[in-house]
């Protein structure tokens, strides 16, 4: 492969990516548990809401994986992998509709956090096309959060 960008970048941007890919699917999982389980006087706007964001993560993880692909390093796939992948934890029990909203919109600035570290790199390689793919996933998670903590609001 000779894309303009050298194989040891190119193999730290996957690396990275396939870290972005890993966060991606277990908040992808995380939600759409939340959305099978919540319950509440907010159900049907949190049921409603949170199928919006799983449903936007699960075609987002596609495009992360294909970038990862494109970059010549096949992509982790495995829930093995990306539990040691990701930095965001799986929810272990139900908890109640607000604490639900919290861990979301938590983990969306860790999505956020982990997009970031790999822009400079991309950036550095001359790797635009990743920048533009981190640059657009940081922009619905930052999106994202902030709905999620304006419920938390008053």
């Amino acid at each position: 492969m000779n894309n303009g960008i050298s194989d040891k970048s190119r193999r730290e941007i996957a690396e990275g990516i396939s870290r972005l890919l890993a966060d991606s699917y277990t908040l992808y999982l995380k939600t759409h548990n939340f959305h099978w389980n919540v319950t509440g006087p907010m159900f049907t706007s949190l049921h409603t809401m949170f199928e919006v964001q799983y449903t936007e993560l699960a075609l987002a993880v596609d495009e992360i994986a294909e970038r990862i692909r494109a970059l010549g390093h096949p992509a982790p796939g495995s829930y093995s992998q990306f539990a040691k992948l990701s930095s965001i934890s799986e929810a272990k029990d139900v908890p109640s509709a607000r604490q639900m909203i919290k861990q979301l919109a938590d983990d969306q600035d860790k999505v956020v956090r982990t997009a970031r570290e790999i822009v400079s790199l991309a950036s550095d390689a001359g790797d635009e096309v990743s920048v533009d793919l981190l640059v657009q996933r940081m922009q619905v998670h930052e999106k994202t959060s902030w709905m999620l903590r304006a419920l938390l609001q008053g």
